[in-house]
């Protein structure tokens, strides 16, 4: 699909575009987190603390006196960071798994994926929250979590495309032609198999958001005072009660439209990459 095309088919679609500007906006916030930003995010002054959004303070301050905008700003790189180290991570070992337990179907492959499923047999958030305890509230021991928990979503996603296309006659052609089994699995099996794992990647980096921001939210995650949207609406749900609405508000929204912007471009590439999608605008055409 030519560039020309490409941007066609986004111009039909309001939610990719929706979702592509969202995501540019994050892009835009955790380049220029320290010119965009008014204060610091990570510095209190009691003086300050609880005051409403003014001039000022766009979003107001916190509990402590820490400016609510510069903070939301921040934690995009610290949100966006955790998803993105996560996702690729997790990317990366479980394609690799996913190809092998695949192609090579013996004792070795059956055991990797009964590890899978002993993985998976648990709830996602109480066996991050649990791993997270284990190995120390950084943002870094976040990350490795959720990286380590999404291995099998992407593993198994590869596997079931490997296992349609390995008795596949251009792979028995490639066989016959005398190419190795890595040449296989690397250059015929591998991009056949990738459609549907960059269509998940979209739906992972949501749910690694989601994931981090809740884990900060009942306290196991990313600690204080980094600037991370779940751990600042947690402080602010406190307050509500007391009218004080914009500490946890403004993070909410963040978490909110930064989820949108992953299922919306998610939607979008899924659509490019279906063949039947261009099939029918074709035959319209």
């Amino acid at each position: 699909m030519t560039w020309k095309a490409l941007l066609r088919e986004l111009a039909a679609r309001p939610g990719a575009l929706i979702g592509l500007s969202l995501l540019t906006l994050q892009l835009f916030a955790i380049l220029f987190a320290p010119w965009i930003a008014p204060y610091s995010p990570v510095e209190a002054n009691l003086l300050d603390a609880m005051q409403p959004p003014s001039e000022l303070h766009w979003f107001g301050t916190d509990e402590v006196g820490m400016d609510v905008f510069s903070r939301v700003v921040y934690a995009t790189r610290v949100n966006l960071l955790i998803g993105f180290v996560a996702v690729f991570a997790s990317l990366l070992a479980g394609v690799t798994l996913g190809l092998l337990v695949g192609y090579y179907r013996n004792i070795l492959s059956a055991l990797v994926m009964r590890v899978f499923d002993f993985i998976q047999s648990f709830p996602v958030f109480v066996l991050g929250m649990a791993l997270v305890a284990v190995m120390g509230q950084e943002i870094w021991s976040v990350a490795i979590v959720l990286g380590f928990l999404f291995v099998p979503m992407f593993a198994r996603l590869v596997r079931a495309e490997v296992l349609s296309l390995r008795e596949r006659p251009f792979i028995t052609a490639a066989r016959c032609s005398g190419a190795g089994d890595a040449a296989i699995m690397f250059r015929h099996i591998l991009p056949n198999a990738m459609t549907p794992v960059i269509v998940q990647i979209s739906i992972a980096l949501g749910m690694a958001i989601l994931l981090t921001a809740g884990l900060s939210f009942i306290g196991a995650g990313v600690r204080m005072p980094s600037p991370e949207w779940g751990l600042m609406v947690s402080s602010g749900s406190q307050q509500m009660i007391l009218g004080i609405w914009w500490i946890a508000l403004f993070p909410g929204v963040a978490i909110v439209l930064s989820v949108l912007s992953f299922a919306l471009v998610s939607e979008a590439t899924r659509t490019l990459l279906d063949p039947r999608t261009h099939s029918e605008a074709g035959q319209n055409a």
